[in-house]
C-alpha cells in the first residue's frame, strides 16, 4: 500500500493518482524496485492521508499542505483501508505520509529505513519515501539520494516477499 500526502492538481482532474510530475518520480522509483508503473498500480494500491486537493501553497510552490483539521476530517477512510487491504508493507510517501506512521524525525533519519508498525490494519513494514515533487529541495541535498536508493531497494525486496503470497 502507497500512502501520499493528498492529491495534486493533475490528480484531482484526472482521478488517477500520482499522475502528475512527482508521479512520474516516484513510478521511475518504483521501476528501480522492480516494478514498471502499470504493474504497480496494478498490484498496490494508492491512496493519501486526505483526499481532496488541498490547492496551491500561498507562496507559489507545489501545493498547500492539508491543515491538521483536513488531515483529521479523512482520517476515517485512510483507516478503514488499512482494516480493509490489511496491507504486508506500507510506503508513505512525503512528510505529511511518513508522520501518520513513523516518528517526527529528520527525513535523513527515516529514508532507507524499514520499520514494522501497528495500525488500523494489523502489522505493516513500512518503509518511507520523501515527497518526489520538484517543490522538495530534499532530494538534492548530499547524500540524499543515495538514501533513497537504500529506501528503493528495500522496497524491492519486500515487494517481491508480499506479492509471493
Amino acid at each position: 500500500m502507497l500512502i501520499g500526502q493528498a492529491p495534486g492538481k493533475v490528480e484531482a482532474g484526472s482521478g488517477k493518482p500520482f499522475s502528475g510530475r512527482a508521479g512520474r518520480t516516484l513510478f521511475r522509483w518504483l521501476e528501480r524496485a522492480g516494478f514498471d508503473e502499470t504493474t504497480a498500480r496494478e498490484k498496490i494500491y494508492i491512496s493519501a492521508v486526505t483526499r481532496c486537493y488541498p490547492g496551491a501553497h500561498p507562496g507559489g510552490r507545489g501545493d498547500r499542505v492539508p491543515t491538521r483539521e483536513e488531515q483529521d476530517r479523512c482520517a476515517d477512510w485512510l483507516e478503514a483501508e488499512l482494516r480493509i487491504i490489511r496491507p504486508a508493507l506500507v510506503i508513505p510517501v512525503g512528510r505529511l505520509a511518513i508522520e501518520r506512521f513513523l516518528p517526527r524525525l529528520p527525513l535523513n533519519e527515516l529514508i532507507g529505513t524499514s520499520r514494522t508498525v501497528d495500525h488500523a490494519g494489523g502489522r505493516s513494514v513500512v518503509i518511507p519515501l520523501p515527497h518526489p515533487s520538484g517543490a522538495s529541495s530534499w532530494i538534492h541535498e548530499p547524500g540524499n539520494k543515495a538514501l533513497v536508493d537504500k529506501a528503493v531497494d528495500l522496497i524491492a525486496i519486500e515487494l517481491r516477499n508480499a506479492l509471493k503470497g
